[in-house]
């Protein structure tokens, strides 16, 4: 049997997958987890349990609560909020845990279970191999130390969640975005109502498409993965840029005022300038992952900021941040992180600030993402390979050092495994999208003769 936890919390297909028994189970197991550890020492424990708009999140999160309060664990419900929304208040109002249910930017029928801790950072993984153990210890029939009479949690909604959210999210803008015209899309997902309410309150002139969740259109055409619609409202309602979340709003990717795709990369290029220019990139470094595009890295490298990059997830770039001490990371996904001001990727809160930039200049934001030059980038997956060998292998050496020879400086060649398939990714950038196509079909080949 795998592991429950992935790289982000638990997910599968909602009542197939991810059942009720086993959100219950989960929660009840993490409650014992947290307490032998000490972290509900000397009070009555407390938990924020937020979800997105799935259908499936209203069974899970009855279960969750349920399994909570059978543990002793007063629960706060704050209802249809972002990820980062969950992690904020978890941080904001001292609460023991913090439990998102969202599947992000996967379709509808999937759901997920995210736990965050104290302060609401990201779960060690040792105490969710904790979770995961208590959990099936529990699922095959040994019984639970159960509290009675005044022990068992309570249960109240927590409204002001969202207010609360918002206006953390304005107030740590550096400007107002008075006189700019946004299209926000919100993926019918959990940022319908918080992302337009944020811009709005900052002052900008908002258009909003996605924004209408039913429970079962989440990411369907819309949203981060799905910019179409947003780059024709944006050109049709003459806006100055337009913003696209995913499901759950901890990513952002952005439109320029012609239709035009900025992607994270060039966001996290726009923001390490304007946070440089406050005094606020720490070290003068920004962090990405091996997968950000060279573009992204030698723009970087001719404005003096230093790029430390990581293996590809959130999470690492993440732990890269806080071991460091550094201000600002992302992906090219959309994941962004600010740490001052946000415990894991905010989606709203990166779009805020890309258009406080805007604001701010005067400038077009095709102007501002026009400090990097985005290199064209093929990607070719090798499957039916013994992936343990990529790195191992000579003729595989061989082949990489002569696509690298003919790159140049101008370009990038990366290999790597598949975390859950038998199959090697290919990556290639370059200056030119044909030269790239060919050396990545090239080493493809290459791969599949030496590894296959």
């Amino acid at each position: 049997m795998g592991r429950l936890f992935g790289t982000d919390g638990v997910r599968g297909v909602a009542n197939a997958d991810l059942t009720a028994e086993m959100a219950l189970g989960l929660s009840v197991a993490a409650a014992h987890v947290l307490a032998e550890a000490g972290t509900f020492e000397g009070h009555r424990p407390v938990a924020v349990v937020g979800r997105d708009p799935r259908a499936s999140g209203e069974f899970l999160e009855a279960a969750m609560v349920a399994g909570l309060a059978s543990a002793g664990v007063d629960v706060l419900r704050v209802g249809v909020l972002p990820t980062p929304a969950v992690a904020h208040l978890t941080g904001a109002l001292d609460a023991d845990l913090g439990v998102m249910l969202s599947a992000s930017h996967n379709p509808m029928p999937d759901n997920g279970i995210k736990f965050f801790a104290r302060g609401g950072h990201k779960l060690a993984d040792e105490l969710e191999d904790r979770i995961e153990t208590t959990y099936r210890a529990h699922a095959s029939g040994e019984p639970w130390d159960r509290p009675t009479g005044g022990g068992v949690g309570r249960v109240r909604d927590y409204d002001e969640g969202f207010d609360a959210y918002v206006a953390h999210l304005v107030g740590v803008l550096p400007n107002r975005l008075d006189g700019l015209k946004v299209v926000i899309d919100g993926a019918h997902g959990a940022a319908a109502r918080v992302s337009p309410e944020a811009f709005a309150r900052a002052g900008a002139e908002v258009v909003t498409i996605g924004t209408d969740p039913d429970g079962l259109n989440i990411n369907d055409g819309y949203g981060s993965t799905h910019l179409a619609r947003l780059q024709a409202a944006v050109v049709e309602h003459r806006a100055d840029l337009g913003i696209a979340h995913d499901g759950d709003a901890d990513r952002c990717l952005a439109v320029d005022a012609v239709g035009r795709e900025v992607d994270g990369d060039q966001i996290l290029a726009v923001l390490a300038l304007a946070m440089r220019e406050a005094g606020e990139l720490r070290g003068d470094t920004v962090v990405g992952t091996v997968m950000s595009n060279l573009g992204f890295k030698l723009a970087m490298k001719r404005e003096g900021v230093e790029l430390v990059q990581t293996a590809v997830g959130d999470r690492y770039v993440l732990e890269e941040m806080k071991s460091r001490g550094y201000a600002l990371g992302g992906e090219q996904s959309g994941h962004v992180i600010v740490l001052d001001h946000a415990t894991t990727g905010d989606g709203t809160l990166t779009g805020l600030l890309l258009a406080a930039r805007v604001a701010a200049t005067g400038r077009t934001l095709a102007d501002l993402a026009g400090v990097m030059e985005r290199l064209p980038q093929v990607l070719v997956n090798v499957p039916d390979v013994d992936k343990s060998r990529v790195s191992s292998s000579g003729d595989v050496a061989a082949a990489v050092a002569e696509a690298e020879r003919e790159l140049g400086e101008t370009g990038r060649v990366l290999l790597r495994p598949s975390g859950t398939e038998p199959l090697v990714r290919v990556m290639v950038e370059a200056a030119d999208i044909e030269q790239a196509r060919s050396v990545a079909g090239r080493l493809a080949d290459a791969v599949k003769s030496a590894l296959g």
